[in-house]
């Protein structure tokens, strides 16, 4: 049987780990990066189960390990004083429960890691400075549009370009983003550089009046990864590496935890970036083209799982092609079988966005109280909750174990 060959737009996490994908079950890969070098920015990023249950298929774990961080346990804590509402195993919860492992780990890590496992691929190519613009659909398939007047032709034409997608704008339209309200800092640090203040080493969640924090470790636990998010209608501009200053940070956190204060006053790179919602796409696909990653299911911060979902959608994505027949057929199964799932995700990661901002004190104990309680008395209840997001494995990946 011939070959068939994709073509995906896009050299993210989402974009590299669809080529990867599809080069292990048998396709010839074109993944095309605007950048006219592979460089992924940004920060920390957790890896729940499900996650690491993809990257174990992909074989991509192993060239991690010296870089992620296995957190002992996440925790609750008001921003202000460092007092614990609760704290939650998962170093000895996750793979029992769940059957993986719970990480932490910068994107950037992550990325040269999934980039450095395509490249072995011998069917699977990586392109920078190639800007897709658009594509059109042939006979047999559908051919991109590259910004220096080059097309692409493939059998399967794959938009992982992120929020800002050309192939889901003309697939869908207009972008519908609506204003969140919050703004999101971020920064990495050292853990040396902070001494006795540096946060403790695991996930924590720090809430307070219209704004929360977290803090994580990455880079096998060396450096503290730094996101807050603030609530505020003033600032709207939406992108990811928008510089700040330390003394802008510090007018939101200046009166935080002597941690946060610290990690903010160490940071060299301070960034931050407008929060946006999108509802989710009327459709994914297009004959033999469709989107997956933030280009279908844009998601907010607030529950870790954008990098995750997109690792999903890409081995759900092989598999469902992997029975060789119509590829039009297989993407609209594709869409069946993920939007459910990512929508709910959308769901939720709005909810938690605004859980952590509690702005009167019987609000707090309202939503904080019964939190500390279920995670004290009965933790297994609280690992219950996430069991649906963190157990999800669909079929253990057959394609990947033929």
């Amino acid at each position: 049987m011939t070959t068939r060959r994709a073509v995906i737009a896009g050299g993210g996490i989402g974009g590299l780990a669809t080529g990867l994908a599809l080069a292990k079950t048998g396709w010839e890969v074109e993944v095309l990066e605007q950048a006219p070098e592979l460089k992924e920015v940004g920060a920390g990023v957790q890896i729940s189960p499900n996650g690491m249950h993809v990257l174990d298929a992909l074989g991509v774990t192993p060239l991690i390990e010296e870089t992620l961080f296995e957190p002992d346990a996440i925790e609750l804590r008001m921003g202000r004083s460092g007092r614990r509402v609760f704290r939650l195993d998962m170093k000895n919860t996750a793979q029992v429960r769940w059957g993986n492992r719970f990480v932490q780990i910068h994107r950037a890590d992550l990325h040269d890691a999934l980039a450095l496992a395509l490249r072995a691929e011998p069917t699977a190519r990586l392109q920078t400075h190639a800007k897709v613009t658009g594509y059109v659909r042939e006979r047999g398939g559908a051919s991109v549009y590259l910004e220096r007047s080059e097309r692409m032709f493939g059998d399967l034409v794959v938009g992982a370009d992120g929020i800002r997608s050309e192939i889901r704008a003309q697939m869908s339209g207009a972008d519908r983003a609506r204003f969140t309200g919050n703004v999101a800092w971020r920064c990495v640090v050292p853990a040396d550089a902070l001494g006795e203040h540096a946060p403790p080493p695991r996930g924590v969640i720090w809430a307070g009046r219209g704004k929360h924090a977290v803090t994580t470790r990455v880079k096998g636990g060396t450096h503290v990864n730094f996101v807050g998010i603030v609530e505020q209608d003033s600032w709207q501009e939406e992108g990811w590496s928008i510089p700040g200053s330390v003394e802008e940070a510090l007018r939101d956190f200046g009166d935080w935890h002597p941690s946060l204060r610290a990690t903010l006053e160490a940071a060299t790179g301070l960034f931050r970036w407008a929060l946006f919602s999108r509802p989710p796409q009327a459709t994914w696909s297009d004959g033999p083209v469709c989107v997956l990653g933030d280009a279908a299911h844009p998601m907010l911060p607030s529950m870790a799982q954008g990098a995750v979902q997109a690792l999903e959608d890409a081995v759900v994505l092989a598999d469902a092609l992997s029975g060789g027949g119509d590829i039009a057929e297989a993407l609209v199964d594709f869409e069946l079988r993920r939007k459910p799932r990512v929508t709910q995700v959308q769901k939720r990661s709005l909810h938690n966005l605004r859980q952590f901002h509690r702005h009167t004190l019987p609000g707090q104990l309202a939503t904080y109280a019964p939190m500390a309680l279920v995670a004290g008395l009965a933790p297994g209840l609280a690992h219950k909750r996430q069991d649906w997001i963190y157990k999800y494995n669909p079929d253990n990946y057959p394609v990947f174990l033929t």
